[in-house]
């Protein structure tokens, strides 16, 4: 079944890039050469080849150009058939044909590169989204408290040092007292995480309640998930691996595996022992089955994955596959939020959506208080 599922995805992908390299050869209507032809083949082959090669092989240069290729190759998905459109529709009137199809190009490749610069520019410049929410529950120690979230952050050759110190620096601004990573904090290899010195920079993280993880579906590579496990906590962090772990004797943080490991406890198991008069904060990865965390007495459920659907109009299949697929949520009596995500998978750019790191400012007690800032602030 995958090796049926690989080769029509194979024959698809192919199939898609036929359609750019026939439309750019179209456009560059050049003269009848067999040996441009050959090399304009040969490029296209290399770039669409890139992406494929650079996973399978782990190769950083790979990686790198098959990366900035996908970022083209989905932006070219989206315009060229607008183009091809206007051009169909302007045949109507007494304009040159030859001039409206070179006209129509260059606004094509324009319009492209905005949107890669755009798009760049929302990747690698984050935002804080700052939520309020009250757990009615009280902690001995303290009315309020400060989580600093973020997921998503795909730490390898492109989203790399200079993106883990900005991240650093951001979550040490908001000074929180707890911070949380939900998963896929690697690009499924532990190798340019550990190579670009990320987990030496993630130590600098000053949180008094310290700092803890769960795995995504991301953070893999050939190898036992302990060496990932390891990995990461080098940078300080805590991974909480199907565990459940209490901070400062008053909270209690649950930490699945991902979904897609099939050897994960049911979140009832997990949470069987849990003191449900204690404060509960679940690290889930993918943000499915809201209601099963409600039920198991969660009060606070933080997730990412989604990438809001990273580049438009991506949202509209991810707010079909969640019911939560970005921003904040009252489930009963829980509280469920979704990050968009720090970093991105494939293409370095976002565009609908923007890199953010997620402020959550908690109080606990009987009090009531209004939360229903789905969107942040």
């Amino acid at each position: 079944m995958h090796l049926l599922i690989g080769i029509v995805f194979l024959l698809l992908y192919a199939a898609l890039v036929y359609y750019i390299g026939w439309s750019g050869w179209r456009w560059l209507s050049p003269k009848r050469s067999t040996a441009l032809k050959m090399l304009y083949i040969a490029v296209l082959s290399v770039l669409a080849g890139a992406f494929l090669l650079g996973q399978w092989f782990e190769n950083i240069v790979l990686q790198v150009v098959g990366a900035y290729w996908m970022a083209l190759f989905s932006l070219l998905l989206l315009v060229l058939p607008l183009v091809q459109i206007t051009v169909l529709l302007l045949r109507l009137t007494r304009l040159p044909r030859h001039r409206v199809e070179k006209a129509s190009g260059v606004v094509a490749l324009l319009v492209v590169a905005g949107f890669l610069a755009y798009g760049t520019f929302n990747a690698y410049s984050p935002v804080v989204r700052t939520y309020e929410v009250h757990i009615d529950k009280p902690n001995p120690h303290a009315d309020a408290m400060t989580i600093a979230m973020a997921a998503d952050m795909h730490f390898g050759p492109l989203s790399g040092r200079d993106h883990a110190k900005r991240m650093v620096e951001e979550i040490n601004a908001m000074r929180p007292d707890l911070v949380l990573f939900p998963g896929d904090i690697l690009d499924d290899a532990i190798r340019p995480y550990v190579e670009q010195g990320i987990p030496d920079l993630l130590r600098g993280i000053v949180a008094p309640l310290g700092v803890y993880a769960s795995l995504g579906n991301h953070d893999k590579y050939e190898g036992p998930a302990q060496d990932i496990v390891e990995a990461i906590e080098r940078g300080g962090i805590t991974v909480l691996y199907d565990e459940v772990a209490v901070v400062g004797d008053a909270l209690a943080l649950i930490g699945r595996k991902d979904r897609s490991e099939a050897n994960r406890l049911p979140l009832a198991e997990l949470t069987a022992n849990v003191d449900r008069s204690m404060p509960s904060i679940l690290l889930e990865h993918q943000p499915y089955e809201l209601d099963v965390a409600e039920r198991a007495g969660i009060d606070l459920m933080v997730s990412g994955h989604t990438h809001r659907g990273q580049v438009a109009p991506g949202h509209l299949i991810t707010q079909r596959l969640y019911e939560l697929d970005w921003g904040y949520l009252r489930k009963g009596t829980m509280h469920a939020i979704v990050t968009s995500g720090y970093g991105f998978w494939g293409p370095p750019i976002r565009i609908g959506t923007r890199s953010e790191i997620v402020r959550i400012d908690v109080t606990f007690g009987n009090e009531s208080h209004s939360s229903d800032n789905r969107g942040g602030a």
